[in-house]
């Protein structure tokens, strides 16, 4: 019995080791999973897998399931139907678009809750090293390797190192400080921090670059490319997609398409893609006209000839009416005309406290101007828009304001409007139409379906719109007043990339003045021709140029002052070594004199000696001798023990 039992175990471990060896690394695999919201359909045939090494991103419309999907993979949600399949001892970490934490504690009280099981593997293995160097044997030994194996288990070996970068990298610095006085845009960032730290073998990442300065997402661009680190991630950020990722999956009219490669490739297939479908759609659009004729002559009685160019029919005209009503924004606004005078600032000067954000700034807007404001977090960005829209006064400067100005201004916090209300009249209580530079107008309803709101979505409430159905929402509201001078601050938030592409077209052709802060790279590049970069401590510089250009110029000024760095360093040690080349040549003319020195030393001592013994009974001469004596003595110590210094250092 008990060898057959062993040939039955040989056979299941001989099974599983073959399983593993077909498919290695495979982490998580998706199988054909669906979810509907009421009558609403995310998603359907949902199948897709991840490897060790992987880096996904997800394509996708807001409101079609994405932060959905993540949160089933994670297991914190469950789908209508197909299954999740994750190899075994596989650890999972995901960043929640919203995160959501205990107020109630410190940020260094949420660190080691979070990481409480890294810890206590921490505290297993000190406890082990202690037992095992204070009383070695057997027991304390395999207790020694169990409690090593779990450090490397959870990546803990350098677990402070790595949360004093990761934290400092994400500007949590103050570990005191009450997660309740934190802003949003921090509580993504120590979202972000806590989950790198957990160093999960996968990580599903939620908008990441959400909140982040351009220093950290590079950081992080960096971090996440490193060949180890297997991701599956949505976001709208497309340089970050595009150096990050190898694979794209795109959800799209409730069907996947699979692309290995960066957002370049994936934007080379979908042109190819739809250009092929735009054709087809003309071919059976064609079609369907003819057979809509024959149709129309036909008798009721249908052969099964017939019947079957019947079942055709209504298949193509499937193909000819998917490509109509396409929801795009085509938006040309008729705004207020600018007037001569637009807005200028002169000596404008701006404190909170110690920290100046506005130093004597001055400028006068032109027409057409496009500006992009640049600068690391808390250095004022949202502050000077605040200024320059009257929102926040000045310490002392003038701000002069064109009569003729109207503001669009989209802010970080959001949509603020009672989310029971439903979007069609959020729409309607701004304006009823939408005036066109044609002459032509729309309606609150066309207007929505511009910003791919269908009819049926328009009568739902606020509350049931995800958060980048929201932001959508947001925009709408803003643009629907016909502003001459836009205000954005992050407008990039949470959009999906249809809307971020529409939204770019729009701007590029808009002709009254553009104010941008945003960390969207790509986006910047697209629209700002002339930036304010914000230096901190009230300083504002004037570049007349793109942002990549900025950043190059940056780059490359970085690397020069390290190559200087470098430089000083080496000037500095090479003077040392100069220096201690000197010091050593010296020091070995000194060794080499003692030795004759000693040697005479030595020598005179011995004579003394003899000469003590000679003389023992003239009492003059032994005090002549003794004192002699004494000094030779004395110099004969000091000289042996410079010697033997300097024997040991040479």
């Amino acid at each position: 019995m008990k060898s057959v039992q062993n040939s039955a175990f040989n056979n299941a471990w001989q099974l599983r080791y073959l399983q593993q060896q077909i498919t290695p690394m495979n982490y998580i695999s998706a199988e054909n999973l669906s979810v509907q919201f009421g009558d609403q359909l995310l998603f359907e045939g949902l199948s897709f897998g991840l490897s060790k090494g992987d880096k996904t991103a997800l394509i996708a419309n807001n409101g079609t399931g994405k932060s959905t999907l993540l949160k089933i993979i994670a297991g914190r949600d469950t789908p209508n139907s197909g299954s999740i399949i994750t190899r075994d001892g596989i650890k999972i970490g995901l960043l929640e678009q919203e995160p959501v934490f205990n107020d109630d504690q410190t940020i260094n009280e949420l660190i080691s809750k979070a990481n409480s099981e890294t810890l206590k593997v921490i505290d297993a293995y000190h406890k082990a090293s202690e037992e095992q160097a204070a009383n070695y044997n057997s027991k304390t030994h395999k207790a020694f390797e169990l409690a090593s194996h779990a450090m490397d288990n959870r990546h803990a070996w350098d677990y402070d190192r790595r949360m004093k970068l990761i934290l400092s990298k994400f500007n949590i610095n103050d570990l005191n400080q009450s997660v309740s006085e934190l802003s949003g845009g921090q509580r993504k960032r120590l979202a972000l921090g806590l989950v790198l730290l957990d160093s999960p073998d996968v990580l599903l990442l939620d908008e990441p670059t959400n909140q982040l300065d351009v220093e950290m997402i590079e950081w992080l661009e960096g971090y996440l490319s490193q060949p180890g680190i297997t991701l599956l991630m949505v976001t709208h950020d497309r340089y970050f997609l595009d150096r990050v990722c190898d694979h794209i999956i795109e959800m799209e009219n409730g069907k996947i398409y699979h692309h290995d490669g960066n957002y370049l490739y994936y934007l080379e297939k979908k042109e190819e893609r739809e250009t092929v479908f735009e054709t087809e759609i003309a071919k059976a659009g064609k079609f369907v006209k003819k057979e809509l004729e024959w149709m129309r002559t036909q008798p009721r009685a249908r052969t099964t000839k017939s019947k079957s160019r019947i079942d055709a029919f209504y298949e193509v005209e499937k193909i000819a009416k998917s490509g109509k009503g396409k929801q795009e924004i085509k938006l040309n606004v008729k705004m207020t005309r600018l007037g001569g005078k637009i807005l200028e600032l002169k000596k404008v000067h701006k404190s909170y406290g110690d920290i100046k954000i506005l130093k004597g700034f001055d400028y006068i807007f032109k027409k057409g101007d496009k500006i992009g404001i640049v600068g690391k977090n808390g250095v004022g960005k949202s502050t000077f828009l605040n200024i320059i829209t009257g929102i926040e006064p000045v310490d002392s400067g003038k701000i002069i304001i064109g009569e003729s100005i109207v503001y669009g201004y989209y802010t970080q916090k959001g949509l603020q409007v009672d989310e029971d209300k439903r979007i069609i009249d959020v729409v309607k209580d701004i304006a009823e139409v939408f005036n066109l530079a044609d002459g032509k107008s729309l309606s609150a309803s066309q207007f929505l379906e511009y910003f791919m709101f269908p009819p049926k979505v328009q009568f739902t409430t606020v509350a049931s719109l995800s958060g980048g159905e929201k932001r959508r929402l947001y925009l709408l509201t803003v643009l629907i007043r016909n502003p001459n001078f836009l205000i954005f601050d992050e407008p990039t938030n949470d959009l999906d990339l249809e809307t971020l592409n529409k939204l770019e077209e729009f701007l590029m052709n808009y002709s009254g003045c553009l104010i941008l802060v945003s960390h969207d790279r790509y986006f910047m590049d697209k629209l700002a021709e002339h930036l304010f970069i914000f230096r901190g401590d009230g300083v504002i510089q004037d570049y007349y140029d793109t942002y990549s250009s900025y950043r190059q110029k940056m780059a490359l000024a970085d690397k020069k002052q390290k190559v200087k760095g470098r430089a000083i360093i080496a000037e500095t040690l090479k003077n040392e070594v100069t220096e201690k080349k000197k010091h050593t040549f010296k020091e070995r003319i000194e060794y080499e004199h003692l030795e004759n020195e000693i040697e005479l030393l030595e020598k005179e001592k011995k004579l003394l000696e003899a000469d003590m013994n000679t003389h023992a009974t003239d009492a003059e001469k032994m005090v002549a001798l003794i004192n002699r004596f004494e000094i030779v003595s004395n110099d004969l110590d000091h000289k042996s023990n410079r010697w033997l210094e300097l024997a040991e250092k040479l």
